[in-house]
C-alpha cells in the first residue's frame, strides 16, 4: 500500500523531539510523499527549510485565516514574492492553507474574504492548486470558488460538508480531502456522505499533529497514522484499503502535478 499524506503541519515544534524518527517510520508503513502547509508569514521559511532536507516533502504556503491577527498587510506581497521566487521548484506543490472560518466568530469575515480572495488570485497567476480550509463557510467558499474558477482546483481540507456541498466542490474540480475526523463513531452525517462519494474525488490525509483518528484518540496526530485511517475509511465506503490508497494516491499526484 503506497500512500500520499497530502495535508501535514510537520514543521511545528510537536515534532521537534522525534521528526527524523517519525518519518522513518511513516516511510516503512507505505506513506512515500507528505506535503507540509505554511499557515503564517512568519512559518514560511521553516517550513522550506524542513522540505529542502528531504527530497519526499513538499511545501505549500499560505496565510490561514485562523492565524488573521498574526498578518499584515505587506503578507500577501510577501507571499507572491516567495512563489515567484521558488516558481517551477520541484518540492513547491500549492498555495495553502488559506480559505475562511465561520467557526470561530471573532475572526472578521470582510478581512477574511479579502485574504482568501487575494490568495486565489495568486494560486490563478502561478497555475498552482490552492488547499482549502473550510469551517462552517462551505457556502461563502463555494460562492468565492466559482467566482474565481481555478484551472487547477486543489483539495478541500478537512472535507465535512454535505452530499450537496460535495458534489458542487466536484463540479469546479476540487478533491475533497479525508483524514481521521470521519473515523470516530459520532461523525454520523460524514459516514452517510462517505459511501456516496466517488473515488475519483478523494485524498487522504492527516493534518498532523491534530485531527487524531478515533483509533488513536488524545494522540498526537502523525503521517504514521494514515494507513489506518485508510482502512477505517475504506470500510466505511465498502472497498478494500489498498482501492482506497490507490485512488487516493492517484487523485493526490493529479492535483500535484507529480
Amino acid at each position: 500500500m503506497e500512500l500520499i499524506d497530502s495535508h501535514t503541519h510537520l514543521d511545528f515544534p510537536d515534532f521537534d523531539a522525534d521528526r527524523s524518527a517519525l518519518l522513518a517510520e511513516s516511510r516503512a508503513l507505505g506513506v512515500r510523499r507528505m506535503v507540509v502547509l505554511g499557515v503564517y508569514e512568519g512559518n514560511w521559511q521553516r517550513v522550506w527549510e524542513l522540505v529542502q532536507a528531504d527530497t519526499d516533502l513538499y511545501a505549500a504556503f499560505g496565510l490561514h485565516p485562523v492565524y488573521l491577527d498574526q498578518h499584515r498587510p505587506q503578507d500577501v506581497q510577501r507571499l507572491g514574492e516567495w512563489l515567484t521566487r521558488l516558481r517551477g521548484h520541484r518540492q513547491l506543490c500549492a498555495v495553502g492553507e488559506i480559505g475562511l472560518d465561520y467557526f470561530i466568530e471573532t475572526l472578521d469575515r470582510d478581512r477574511q474574504q479579502a485574504l482568501f480572495d487575494a490568495q486565489l488570485q495568486l494560486a490563478a497567476d502561478f497555475e498552482l492548486p490552492a488547499l482549502i480550509h473550510v469551517r462552517r463557510s462551505h457556502a461563502a467558499v463555494i460562492a468565492t470558488l466559482k467566482r474565481f474558477r481555478l484551472k487547477r482546483a486543489g483539495i478541500i481540507h478537512a472535507f465535512a460538508g454535505s452530499r450537496e456541498e460535495a458534489r458542487e466542490y466536484i463540479r469546479l474540480g476540487f478533491k475533497l480531502g479525508l483524514g481521521g475526523a470521519p473515523t470516530w463513531p459520532q461523525a454520523l452525517r460524514m459516514h452517510r456522505v462517505l459511501a456516496d462519494l466517488p473515488l475519483a474525488s478523494v485524498v487522504l490525509e492527516t493534518d498532523s499533529p491534530d485531527m487524531a483518528p478515533a483509533m488513536f484518540p488524545g494522540e498526537r496526530n502523525t503521517p504514521a497514522h494514515l494507513p489506518a485511517i485508510c482502512t477505517a475509511l475504506a470500510e466505511r465506503m465498502n472497498i478494500s484499503p489498498d482501492q482506497l490508497a490507490a485512488a487516493s494516491t492517484a487523485n493526490s499526484c493529479e492535483v500535484f502535478g507529480w
